[in-house]
């Protein structure tokens, strides 16, 4: 007796990968179809920003200061102090800001894009939307996702910056490191393709997270309990996936972009 495909263990969370990667597909076309809503990417945009920027801001620099003091250490240790700068500011740009970045993205602006789509649908209001012929997709979710990709590349460039002074600053001052020593070899190792690689990581990284907060936020189940569900699962899954994803691309740059000097 065959076993019906609705009870193959597994089968459940392959129908929502595909719909998940279905709803990306559609949201990257919808981002170049006219008329594209600017009015609404501009109010996403600042929205996003504005609950994302300051716990930004405030996580970089322990996250900062963590890694120099911790390299300083290691470094020590290893009798190679010369190499502190260069080993705590490629930590930052290449790994530290841009999973800062999407964890912040994915956990307050795609939470917030989650329950807005996800109320939004159980009042019916995409339904009804589909039914007057407008693409809930090109209308709400394009500029939402859009808005987490350029808030993320703004956002990773602001906690590069704010971990590399804090760095610099925990290194030089509190572990008595010298500043020529410490620039110099940040200079010597480091190149542009890591800065490329960290905005490219950190655009990606909003994609997904806006992706995801949309897809819960169109197929909530149970009414408001629903919404509040899928939030939580919305910010579970973007974690899991920007984990999954920052390894699979840092295994991939340290194998095509050979390290500087090298």
């Amino acid at each position: 007796m065959t076993t019906p495909a609705t009870n193959v263990p597994g089968t459940a969370a392959l129908r929502e990968t595909g719909r998940l990667f279905a709803l990306a597909a559609a949201v990257l076309a919808a981002m170049f179809r006219r008329p594209f809503q600017g009015r609404e990417l501009v109010e996403q945009f600042w929205f996003i920003a504005s609950v994302t920027i300051l716990p930004t801001a405030l996580v970089s620099v322990p996250f900062g200061a963590v890694i120099a003091l911790q390299v300083g250490s290691l470094t020590q240790q290893l009798g190679a102090q010369s190499f502190t700068g260069a080993a705590s500011v490629l930590a930052v740009i290449q790994q530290a800001s841009p999973l800062i970045v999407a964890l912040l993205i994915a956990g307050a602006g795609g939470s917030a894009i989650c329950a807005d789509i996800g109320s939004r649908t159980i009042r019916e209001e995409i339904d009804a939307m589909v039914v007057m012929g407008v693409s809930p997709i090109q209308r709400l979710v394009a500029p939402r996702v859009l808005a987490a990709m350029l808030v993320a590349v703004f956002l990773n460039g602001l906690v590069s910056v704010v971990g590399v002074l804090g760095g610099y600053f925990f290194n030089v001052i509190m572990q008595g490191g010298t500043p020529g020593a410490y620039l110099a070899s940040f200079s010597a190792l480091a190149h542009l393709p890591d800065l490329y690689i960290s905005e490219f990581k950190a655009l990606l990284f909003g994609f997904i997270a806006g992706a995801v907060a949309a897809h819960r936020g169109l197929n909530p189940r149970g009414g408001p309990k629903g919404v509040g569900d899928a939030v939580n699962q919305s910010v579970v899954i973007a974690f899991l996936l920007l984990f999954f994803v920052n390894l699979v691309l840092t295994a991939i740059y340290l194998q095509v972009v050979p390290p500087k000097g090298s």
